[in-house]
């Protein structure tokens, strides 16, 4: 996708008004734009709807638009495609990922699934579609505790691939659990240290994160949830300040929410952008502009993925 960028710009200068070129092709195509919260700040005041996973899932489950052009990562867009076989799915850059779906690859996890026979798999939409393939349910971070809670007791389950947010559901509902061992990247690069330090030089602000985040970040939370979650609570709260560990993407939705406020995001380990997912930021409003106007990267999956996948989404959205 960067060779297309860069050949299409050698040879014919973008449009001076991106937004402008933008609404119109989204006019033509009737297409509908839904980015992440952790998109680029253009990109997420160009789009129809900005959310968390279970937001994202709930629009693309319900739009009527011909286009769906998905500003996330490629998990995000094939759960658009899943739930919308017969639309035109969009991804500006196939090559926007995800650390914690590629840690469970899915010959590993099938196996890892035979292992453990008689167990529901609950799956974090955090996966590729055929790890979805292989689960009985999805979940996001919203609804994750919600979805294990209507889980008969005796039932055993697996939950995967995030480490993190699997130990945060089992302290939240006392249920034991198998889990697979993948993580996030990014919410594991958070120094407990500094963040410490922060809270030593702003004694007002409180500390939001979210349940990817490892136990030793989460212990110095004063709240932790989803990234709409997060963004409810700063809103709620009585508090001038706030460290945000999570993704920085999610502090401009914060900041237009309450100007007045300050937030603060956590720092990583070590001197670097690593708190920025670099998948994520690999999409840019050049070639949100440039997928739509030539139709591509498109999303395909085999109808055998399809159909695996489409009922652990719908049972998460009939659950949720």
């Amino acid at each position: 996708m960067l060779q297309t960028v860069l050949s299409y710009q050698n040879s014919e200068a973008l449009p001076r008004d991106l937004f402008g070129a933008i609404a119109n092709l989204k006019r033509d195509l009737n297409a509908v734009i839904l980015a992440h919260y952790y998109q680029d700040p253009d990109i997420q005041d160009i789009a129809d709807y900005i959310g968390d996973s279970l937001g994202l899932s709930q629009q693309a489950a319900s739009t009527d638009a011909d286009v769906i052009v998905f500003a996330g990562v490629h998990f995000m867009a094939e759960t658009a495609k899943i739930l919308n076989p017969h639309r035109l799915v969009l991804l500006p850059d196939l090559e926007a990922g995800c650390s914690l779906a590629d840690s469970c690859p899915a010959d590993a996890f099938a196996a890892f699934k035979a292992a453990h026979p008689g167990h529901v798999v609950v799956s974090y939409i955090n996966c590729t579609a055929e790890i979805k393939a292989l689960s009985d349910i999805i979940c996001t971070s919203s609804n994750a505790v919600k979805i294990v809670q209507q889980i008969p007791p005796d039932q055993p389950i697996i939950f995967a691939p995030d480490r993190n947010l699997g130990r945060y559901v089992m302290e939240q509902t006392g249920r034991e659990m198998v889990l697979w061992q993948g993580s996030c990247m990014v919410h594991e690069t958070f120094s407990e240290r500094k963040i410490v330090q922060l809270q030593i030089e702003h004694p007002e602000a409180e500390v939001i994160a979210h349940p990817e985040c490892e136990p030793a970040v989460l212990r110095h939370a004063h709240y932790i949830g989803s990234t709409t979650a997060l963004l409810s609570y700063c809103q709620k709260s009585e508090s001038r300040a706030f460290i945000v560990a999570t993704e920085p993407g999610i502090i401009h939705q914060m900041q237009k929410a309450e100007p007045a406020k300050t937030f603060i995001p956590a720092p990583p380990l070590n001197q670097c952008a690593c708190n920025e997912c670099p998948h994520m930021r690999l999409n840019t409003l050049e070639k949100l502009y440039l997928c739509m106007k030539n139709r591509q990267p498109e999303i395909t999956l085999s109808e055998e993925i399809q159909a695996a996948a489409l009922r652990p989404i719908q049972r998460m959205l009939e659950m949720s």
